[in-house]
């Protein structure tokens, strides 16, 4: 009895790299598959299975996903067509259970790995590498594609024993939520807000936000709604009858309070403005973020380091395709250094101890440990918006290769 033809698996170039305390797969867009090179089913497919999703167990074993959130990430890039610009970056959010991949947003982690994996691509210009030898600094100006934003990645460099500029990727520096140090990465979001859209989308630091039927003791509480980064919806912590030192174990494992909090954030994304229905929501998983504040107080991270209430200003916790993060999303770190720097916010207020004041930084505390980011936000014509923000994370190749993927599943 003969056996029916099967197809041979597709071997792709890629790069697996950990970015900030998130992990995903880079390719260039030209070593994709002719078929996936454009916006398109066979594309998302492709992904999909790279990753490892659809998996019904939640494991991805079958793939490169690690069954979270934070490692279930794709990478397109290439070379920039802007002014002033290296690379095009494009980022994938792949959803574990489902047949799902949202294109909306940006993951502020993976940014720190863009740099240095541009690098080695060939993708920034060898002229502009060889000069960045004598700051070592290459300065790479990344254009996000799926906000249409403007990032600078502080990647360092050294010369190798062949007189070759290289990447340094080993260094002293530590970031909360990675095991390993490695060399510090500086991240610049220029303008992360559109002059002409909102930072404020319902044009209030602060609303009353309607909470009703979601299970909370009340059916009105106070809301931060910002999209700075990546839309975001700060509440305080007392208000969902947490203290905002949750870890991963206190809420992940809790199927009706998964279910109250994304109900929250299906509503606060109507309030937004993203969608029209709470039943959108559930097509939109990467956006918005639903987080909450409290004033700063000592508690035990995950790693079982304690976090002391006088080295932080405030702390936060933030869900990320309906889990808690174990540590800080970076576009959610953006979110948090803009409201922070901007008087009247609950994040600004919970960094007061209640109270409003001026801030350029704030270091916080997160389920890992801390994490300083920076921000300048004003006023131009009554309207608020956040000039810059700024962070330090680290980024590392893991593996160089090529991804086999059955040639008749995308």
């Amino acid at each position: 009895m003969s056996q029916p033809k099967l197809a041979p698996q597709v071997a792709v170039s890629a790069t697996y790299m950990r970015g900030g305390t998130s992990k995903g797969i880079f390719f260039n867009l030209n070593d994709l598959p002719e078929r996936c090179q454009q916006p398109s089913q066979a594309r998302d497919n492709f992904l999909l299975r790279v990753i490892g999703s659809p998996d019904p167990y939640g494991k991805q074993i079958d793939g490169l996903g690690n069954g979270s959130s934070s490692t279930s990430k794709t990478v397109i890039l290439s070379k920039s067509d802007k002014d002033d610009h290296d690379v095009n970056y494009l980022f994938g959010q792949v959803n574990i259970a489902k047949p799902m991949i949202d294109w909306a947003g940006n993951c502020g982690n993976l940014t720190a790995a863009v740099g240095a994996c541009a690098i080695n691509m060939g993708l920034v210009d060898a002229d502009k590498v060889d000069a960045s030898a004598e700051t070592g600094i290459c300065e790479v100006h990344i254009w996000q594609q799926n906000i249409s934003k403007t990032i600078t990645a502080h990647v360092p460099v050294y010369v190798d024993e062949q007189g070759q500029v290289q990447v340094q990727e080993t260094g002293d520096f530590e970031l909360d939520g990675v095991t390993f140090s490695a060399a510090e990465v500086k991240i610049e979001f220029i303008d992360p807000v559109d002059a002409s859209s909102a930072m404020f989308p319902t044009g209030n630091l602060v609303d009353d936000f309607d909470v009703s039927g979601c299970g909370l003791e009340k059916d009105s509480v106070k809301a931060t709604f910002i999209s700075a980064g990546i839309p975001t919806i700060f509440m305080q912590a007392a208000d969902l009858g947490f203290t905002g030192t949750e870890l991963q174990t206190d809420i992940n494992g809790n199927k009706a309070l998964l279910d109250k909090l994304e109900t929250i954030r299906a509503k606060g994304g109507v309030a937004m403005g993203l969608f029209k229905e709470v039943s959108e929501a559930e097509k939109s998983q990467h956006i918005p973020k639903i987080a909450w504040v409290a004033p700063a107080q000592t508690y035990t991270a995950s790693s079982g380091k304690q976090v002391n209430e006088n080295d932080i200003d405030l702390v936060v916790r933030a869900m990320s395709m309906g889990q808690l993060h174990h540590a800080m999303m970076g576009t959610a770190a953006v979110a948090i250094a803009a409201a922070a720097t901007t008087q009247g916010t609950l994040v600004n207020e919970a960094a007061g101890d209640g109270s409003s004041k001026e801030l350029s930084e704030v270091r916080f505390g997160h389920p890992s440990g801390t994490l300083l980011v920076g921000g300048k936000t004003e006023q131009v014509d009554g309207r608020w918006q956040a000039k810059k923000v700024s962070m330090s994370r680290s980024a590392r190749r893991i593996m160089v290769g090529q991804v086999f993927v059955p040639g008749d599943s995308f």
